[in-house]
């Protein structure tokens, strides 16, 4: 079955219920492909394996975005903490929780 989705321009594209946004991206364009790092189905992110399942707007996040920066760095901090973590022992390390900080990067 295909889905029709609205891209932030207001263009429609029409796909098969079940495609993935990376896939979806890929459609759109391989240099869109290469710098997706995220998508917004109805406004909500998910990441590039999320299948689209109905008709939805869509956009596709890019690294070079504001959003894309925040989600590289979220996930970037999640991956340093599990490799802190590794070599120095679960017992020693104490992790804290909080968001992004601005103007350190």
């Amino acid at each position: 079955m295909e889905i029709k989705i609205t891209l932030p321009d207001g263009s429609i594209r029409e796909l098969l219920q079940g495609t993935i946004i990376s896939e979806a991206a890929g459609a759109i364009s391989t240099m869109l492909k290469k710098n997706a790092i995220a998508g917004k189905i109805d406004g909500k992110s998910v990441d590039l394996n999320q299948p689209i399942e109905h008709d939805s707007h869509l956009e596709i996040v890019t690294i070079d975005s504001k959003d894309g920066l925040e989600i590289h760095r979220h996930s970037t901090a999640h991956v340093m903490a599990q490799a802190i973590k590794r070599i120095y022992g679960q017992k020693t390390v104490k992790l804290g929780i909080g968001p992004v900080i601005e103007g350190l990067g």
